[in-house]
């Protein structure tokens, strides 16, 4: 069933990237992924790598990524239990740099140094607030709208000035931007560079092969050496390096300003005391 007045095609798309945000976004989700990324593990074998999960709090996580197809769990006797990526968890991994890749550019630089992981956890908060994505969505294509008409193509049916919290927030975090009271919104440059994070997320939810987010008809790098008819969109392979197979973020490994395929290194360096402030917000 539609949630906005989006075509359906589009509207199934953005309901698909939504909740594969929901899977990964509640905390320590993502570091529960990366601990069983090499191999399967036991309860206690878990906790002893993530240490800041004690008195019952990981069993709700393992739980809830299991409810949605990312871990199994695997019974060998009553006093062994091993817990394991499924495939569908470890196809998954690779959409975790490409966020991270995004968080690098754009993300607002700390003054002290922040690990890759936390990186990807603050990203994953932006993504998430509520109507967020179908926003983007919808300035991504039109490149500016009003909120009367963002309105009612995201909230169908309900007051029209309900749009203006959501559109507020993305405003404070940087994705969107306006000239003033009355006047269109529009994408950031931080916005407009989600991209390849909603074209790897949207491939990722289909099932189908990370290379098609070059491809996404939304998202998709635009071949600027081709003309077309308005409203013919014609795209092709992104430039940009395939995210690692098997990406190490570490909790406790800084962030660098090095290029994307040095993010996930351990011998990655802290960042500078002093960083220049801007881009989206934490």
């Amino acid at each position: 069933m539609a949630t906005t007045a989006l075509p359906p095609t589009v509207d199934a798309d953005v309901a698909r990237v939504t909740e594969a945000l929901g899977m990964i976004t509640p905390r320590w989700n993502v570091r529960v992924l990366l601990a069983l990324r090499a191999q399967p593990l036991r309860y206690t074998e878990l906790t002893d790598k993530l240490p800041w999960l004690r008195g019952g709090q990981l069993h709700p996580r393992l739980r809830a990524l299991g409810d949605a197809g990312l871990v199994g769990r695997t019974e060998h006797s009553v006093h062994h239990v091993t817990y394991h990526l499924t495939g569908r968890g470890t196809t998954l991994l690779p959409v975790l740099p490409v966020i991270a890749a995004w968080a690098e550019e754009f993300l607002e630089k700390p003054a002290g140094p922040v690990s890759t992981v936390q990186n990807v956890e603050d990203s994953l908060i932006l993504l998430t607030r509520r109507h967020a994505a179908p926003i983007l969505w919808v300035l991504r294509t039109r490149e500016e709208a009003s909120a009367r008409y963002l309105a009612d193509i995201v909230m169908p049916g309900g007051y029209w000035t309900n749009i203006y919290p959501p559109l507020r927030q993305l405003v404070d975090d940087g994705l969107v931007d306006t000239a003033g009271t009355g006047r269109p919104y529009r994408l950031t440059a931080s916005g407009h560079g989600l991209g390849r994070v909603f074209g790897t997320l949207s491939a990722w939810a289909a099932g189908r092969s990370l290379t098609h987010a070059s491809r996404h008809p939304v998202w998709g790098t635009p071949d600027t050496n081709t003309r077309t008819e308005p409203g013919t969109w014609v795209s092709r392979q992104s430039r940009l390096p395939a995210p690692p197979l098997s990406p190490v973020l570490e909790a406790g490994t800084s962030r660098s300003p090095r290029p994307v395929p040095d993010l996930f290194s351990h011998a990655a360096p802290a960042r500078p005391a002093v960083v220049p402030a801007g881009g989206a917000r934490r």
